[in-house]
């Protein structure tokens, strides 16, 4: 999935849209990549001169691949985060970097989905989690 198709699950956008492609592996795994520009806002001031990709952004990376998972049964909802668990921080990661998450489906209790998230960079394991959430139907408008 390019970024066009991954608006059509997640409702994020420019600016937090933290996903640039992701990748179906199978019915339980998914892959996704972010590159690190070093303009994004988060960076401002985390922390000048050394600008480092702050804990809950990577979270937010991972979770957003996550999602990617649910994409046939995200249709008129929105995945929001419920819980974070055993989330590790192994080795930072700075502008010019990929982060690729590797995501699997552990558990399914609709509408709740457990995913087991690993985030690396260049092969080197930087941040690990178990994450769930919650697909909460759209409300009309």
């Amino acid at each position: 999935m390019n970024q066009e198709e991954i608006k059509n699950i997640l409702p994020h956008r420019d600016h937090m849209l933290l996903v640039e492609k992701s990748e179906i592996m199978n019915e339980t795994t998914a892959r996704g990549a972010y590159t690190v520009k070093g303009n994004e806002f988060f960076l401002q001031g985390h922390f000048p001169g050394n600008p480092v990709v702050p804990g809950v952004i990577l979270c937010e990376m991972m979770g957003q691949a996550s999602c990617c998972l649910l994409a046939d049964k995200a249709h008129d909802c929105t995945p929001y985060f419920t819980k974070m668990n055993n989330v590790k921080f192994k080795n930072p990661v700075k502008p010019g970097d990929t982060l690729e998450s590797v995501c699997t489906l552990t558990k399914i209790r609709a509408p709740f989905y457990f995913i087991s998230a690993k985030g690396y960079v260049d092969g080197k394991l930087c941040v690990s989690a178990e994450l769930s959430f919650a697909l909460i139907p759209n409300e009309e408008a």
